[in-house]
């Protein structure tokens, strides 16, 4: 049968899918729009999302997750040239292929465009990609060597941009674009995670007014009850696609649909954003990795992989296991993250959690709440404060504030205290656990590099998150790298190891099942079994002193760079040093 005929062939079947997936689109819109949008409103909507969708490109279909899957955290501009010669995208995708490449198959890139404040998180214009950056082409050549995660920033937009000011000025075409919030509305219940104002009064073509800032007063929320909205941001998702991403990060999308008689929050409608953004990137690569961002309860946080069988995200950031991890190493005592790893649900084949200890926000705190009491958080926050680090606080209802984010880097809060070797041997281990538990690990630049907090542009700037977010030049990066014995090069070369180490074995794979155990307080073992293979096991020391070690029942061989050192394969019972790791595959 030649191509041709066998597409004729196809041709059916294609449409029957096509035809599933449009209803299941419809159904959707309706669950959404149905209470103020009549039947005919609601086919016009479908038939506009039905446009997008035919004219949208159609990559090769991306390929499941596996063990191989590691992924880098960066924002556009973390590494410069200040030669010029080169735009920052074009030095990271240069960085990837130098010195992460094969350690690391993918880079999540923080957003790209034109911004006005917070980071690159206040949006001006999701058409384009910032200048300073670089160019459409640098993003389609990082895309090209690496799995590339954009980065979609769909729960709202600078107040500076294109669409708000459009809508400031009345523009018709921006009609609805924007949640108003008069002075009357009772907010009281919804959910804060910052201190400053819901309401922020702004002066529109036609009178002041007020509008929703969840998170500052320059970025406002997007209002979805308006099609338009939603039509817009599909619109932005599938240019993603167009530009070579095989994976998009919904931001902050909990808050993405509102009621302020509610908190606001994980409400339904935005289950159905997530499950319609997903049934329209089905159209064009099923194999697309949706994921959202909801630092919230662990509980809600799984809930967006589909509790109820239904297709939503394929993949969650596993926000309770920085604070557990650093938990257990401030105090010692690894016996409630063992408790809550053991306890973990999978959702099964296809979606999985995200693994990362470091993030350009730090580290958040709202996951352990019912997991770590008041005191264990004050002890986080205090070796924040010990680190040099500082506290982000949110509001609650009754006035009172609770840490939300604690503003430091990984390396400095979790070797805070010690000398460089015993530092640098904390933050490996850290890391360890991050690589072991199932799922895909993510590792911030910053965190790869042990980076320290950057005191000098968080004075400048005022702003506690810049701690965490120091760029760097490309040239003296370079040379960072490659002299023997720094902090950057011992990081990127500790890591690298058990990144690549981790990629050997399908005991790894995201799928693969995960059993956690430990006897004494300090130590984790991760037990991981492939549904064929040889299982592997990681034991992780979060203590200060050596302690016996511990394996599961069977034959084990250590594979780790510890193996090449005399006398230092271990065997259960051997002492296991403070704060040392171990990686282990069964000999069959």
């Amino acid at each position: 049968m030649t191509e041709t005929s066998l597409g004729r062939a196809l041709a059916p079947a294609r449409d029957r899918v096509r035809a599933t997936a449009g209803s299941r689109r419809r159904h959707l819109l309706g669950l959404l729009y149905g209470d103020h949008l009549d039947a005919a409103g609601l086919d016009a909507v479908a038939d506009r999302l039905d446009a997008l969708l035919l004219e949208a490109p159609r990559p090769t279909p991306t390929r499941p997750l596996d063990e191989t899957d590691a992924w880098l955290i960066a924002y556009p501009d973390h590494v410069r040239d200040t030669s010029g010669a080169r735009s920052p995208l074009t030095a990271l995708a240069e960085l990837v292929d130098a010195h992460l490449s094969p350690a690391v198959t993918g880079v999540h890139t923080l957003p790209l465009h034109p911004s006005s404040s917070d980071g690159g998180f206040a949006v001006m214009d999701h058409s384009l990609v910032d200048p300073a950056h670089g160019t459409r082409q640098d993003v389609r050549r990082l895309a090209a060597g690496a799995t590339w995660m954009a980065d979609a920033v769909v729960n709202h937009v600078s107040a500076q941009g294109t669409w708000f000011r459009g809508w400031l000025a009345g523009d018709p075409a921006y009609d609805g674009f924007f949640l108003v919030l008069d002075d009357a509305t009772d907010t009281r219940a919804v959910t804060r995670p910052r201190t400053s104002p819901l309401r922020t009064v702004v002066d529109r073509v036609d009178g002041s007014t007020g509008v929703w800032t969840t998170f500052s007063a320059d970025q406002v929320d997007l209002d979805y009850r308006e099609p338009r909205v939603l039509l817009a941001m599909v619109g932005a998702l599938l240019d993603y696609v167009g530009q070579g991403a095989r994976a998009i990060r919904l931001d902050a999308i909990g808050f993405a649909w509102k009621d302020p008689a509610t908190s606001s929050l994980n409400l339904p409608g935005a289950h159905h954003l997530v499950q319609l953004f997903r049934a329209c990137l089905d159209e064009v690569d099923p194999g697309l990795v949706l994921v959202t961002e909801t630092n919230v309860p662990h509980a809600e946080n799984v809930a967006y992989l589909g509790l109820d069988g239904e297709r939503e995200a394929q993949a969650v950031y596993q926000f309770a296991l920085p604070p557990l991890v650093l938990h257990s190493f401030v105090s010692g005592d690894a016996r409630v993250l063992r408790r809550w790893a053991r306890d973990l649900w999978f959702a099964g084949p296809g979606r999985t959690y995200l693994n990362f200890l470091a993030s350009h926000d730090g580290i958040g705190v709202r996951a352990v709440e019912g997991l770590l009491d008041d005191e264990e958080v004050r002890a986080l926050v205090a070796a924040t404060e010990r680190a040099g680090g500082a506290v982000n606080a949110r509001a609650l209802p009754d006035g009172t504030t609770r840490p939300y984010e604690l503003a430091t880097t990984w390396a400095a809060v979790i070797g805070a205290g010690h000398d460089e070797a015993t530092a640098m041997r904390r933050h490996l281990s850290s890391y360890a656990l991050a690589l072991a538990l199932r799922g895909v690990p993510l590792v911030y630049l910053g965190a790869l590099l042990a980076a320290g907090n950057d005191t000098a542009t968080a004075a400048r700037t005022g702003h506690a998150r810049d701690l965490n977010r120091a760029r760097w030049d490309a040239a003296d990066l370079e040379l960072l790298l490659t002299t023997r014995g720094t902090r950057e090069e011992a990081s990127l070369a500790g890591l690298s190891d058990m990144l690549l180490l981790r990629r050997s074995y399908a005991a790894f794979s995201p799928d693969a099942e995960q059993r956690v155990h430990g006897e004494d307080p300090a130590i984790v073992v991760v037990e991981r079994v492939p549904q064929s293979g040889c299982r592997a096991v990681v034991v992780v020391n979060t203590g200060d002193r050596a302690v016996p070690l511990e394996l599961p029942e069977g034959r084990w061989a250590r594979v780790d760079s510890g193996a090449d050192l005399p006398g230092a394969a271990l065997l259960a019972g051997d002492p296991l040093e403070a704060w040392g790791n171990a990686w282990f595959v069964e000999v069959r």
